[in-house]
């Protein structure tokens, strides 16, 4: 949606999984991180992360004088699609247990049966590139089975990377399933921020990638290669 934009992805692969840690260390390590964008001088930041955003984000809206889109988990969407009337939420265990995903649920829930499930280890498949291999159909299936049989018909993918599971996903729940997941909705959500502050780049500029990590730049780069299917290289962020 933004082609002209020039977009810097800082990875706190030193810190991954987020969804395992407790919420002190994701606040540190979220100001940590917005810093480090701060410092670079961009213009608007993502938290893409629902976990971060259901720790961090309204402290993180409060130090930074710069417009923060947080995701929240595609909840009221998928409440709108369901014909069951019984819709999963699958997100890191720290966004399950956090209470951003809860009101999220009373506020829009009504009447829907909505389960809360946390998807252990779904994260590390992913940022190992395991995403279609043995252990990526086991783990996928032994969470999603079950919901299915309990009449599940929509899925909601509240984390980042459970995208990178879709094909998994779609293979185990067929046509019948709705999957859905809050990607598309947030980079409109970008593009009109940048829209309403006059910061669009419109024309006149191929924006490029610029890749960060905290962990190791060189298994970042072939991690990001084989998700995105073009050839990245990953510079180290010590913080």
């Amino acid at each position: 949606m933004l082609p002209a934009e020039d977009l810097v992805y800082v990875a706190d692969s030193a810190y991954c999984p987020y969804g395992i840690r407790t919420p002190q260390e994701i606040l540190e390590r979220s100001i940590a991180m917005s810093e480090a964008l701060f410092s670079m001088g961009v213009k608007l930041t993502v938290v893409a992360c629902n976990t971060a955003c259901s720790v961090a984000l309204e402290e993180l809206r409060t130090r930074f004088p710069l417009p923060i889109v947080g995701l929240e988990p595609a909840v009221k969407p998928a409440i709108g699609q369901t014909k069951s009337g019984k819709i999963a939420v699958i997100a890191t265990p720290a966004t399950v247990s956090g209470s951003r995903l809860k009101k999220l649920v009373q506020l829009h829930g009504g009447e829907v049966e909505v389960r809360l499930v946390a998807a252990p280890g779904w994260v590390d498949l992913v940022e190992s590139g395991e995403i279609r291999g043995k252990a990526a159909r086991e783990a996928v299936e032994t969470l999603i089975s079950p919901l299915l049989a309990e009449g599940v018909d929509t899925l909601v993918l509240g984390c980042t990377h459970y995208p990178f599971l879709r094909g998994v996903i779609d293979e185990i729940t067929g046509s019948s399933v709705r999957v859905i997941d809050s990607g598309e909705a947030i980079a409109r959500r970008t593009r009109d921020l940048l829209d309403w502050g006059a910061m669009r780049r419109n024309h006149g500029h191929k924006g490029a990638l610029r890749i960060l990590t905290t962990g190791d730049a060189a298994a970042m780069s072939d991690i990001c290669s084989r998700l995105l299917g073009v050839q990245l290289k990953a510079e180290h962020l010590p913080v």
